[in-house]
């Protein structure tokens, strides 16, 4: 799953005035797959490309035991709730982020094949959606899409911001589904990753700058 993790993001923007703004929103949402590329990259978490392990998806995630555990997800929860409730002196900022980075694990545990823990033991998780085209995507696109109406619904502000933040969002994961799929391991595979999750939070930072939502009593 890529767009979909976002999802849990704009739920908590259209549902509570007191979240962080989006681009922080955006950032939990991924967070443990930021992590996970960055410790990919320096041999701390291993993946391999096993082409037709999965219908969608070539990467064999093997061994991911700090980032895509339910234990360590909620440790980075944890961590980034506390930073966030802190810095915004908000409880409810620090809930709403725990929320979105803990519903990344749990969206993953859909799709994923058995490859995620809860502590990082030997036993492995997961529903293997990946295997199911006709039911991942328009299960990721219906609740990204979904998530996204209730945001606008839910906020003012100008409609051309989001508008692009959607469209890129759904381009990127247009390639990702029907891009070519790489065959063997290259430095540019967890680069390519990271800078897609760049952009997007970049834009949704630009969104959240831009609108707010309708029972604030300040800007956010």
């Amino acid at each position: 799953m890529f767009v979909g993790h976002f999802a849990p993001a704009f739920v908590a923007a259209a549902v509570s005035p007191r979240a962080p703004r989006l681009g922080t929103l955006f950032v939990a949402a991924q967070l443990v797959d930021w992590a996970f590329m960055l410790f990919f990259m320096v041999g701390v978490e291993q993946a391999r490309i096993t082409p037709g392990i999965t219908v969608m998806n070539p990467l064999d995630l093997y061994h991911m035991p700090y980032t895509h555990s339910l234990l360590g997800t909620l440790i980075f929860a944890g961590f980034f709730a506390l930073i966030i409730g802190f810095t915004l002196r908000s409880t409810a900022a620090a809930f709403w982020t725990g929320f979105v980075v803990v519903s990344h694990w749990l969206l993953d545990l859909v799709v994923h094949r058995p490859d995620l823990t809860l502590a990082g033991g030997d036993t492995k998780m997961g529903w293997g959606l990946w295997n199911y085209p006709w039911i991942e995507i328009p299960l990721e696109l219906g609740i990204t899409v979904l998530a996204f109406y209730g945001y606008i619904r839910a906020t003012k502000g100008p409609i051309g911001p989001p508008l692009v933040l959607i469209a890129v969002m759904l381009l990127f994961q247009a390639i990702s589904w029907f891009g070519p799929q790489p065959t063997e391991y290259s430095i540019w595979l967890p680069l390519t990753a990271l800078i897609a999750f760049g952009v997007i939070t970049a834009l949704a930072w630009w969104v959240g700058d831009n609108r707010w939502h309708k029972h604030a009593r300040d800007w956010r």
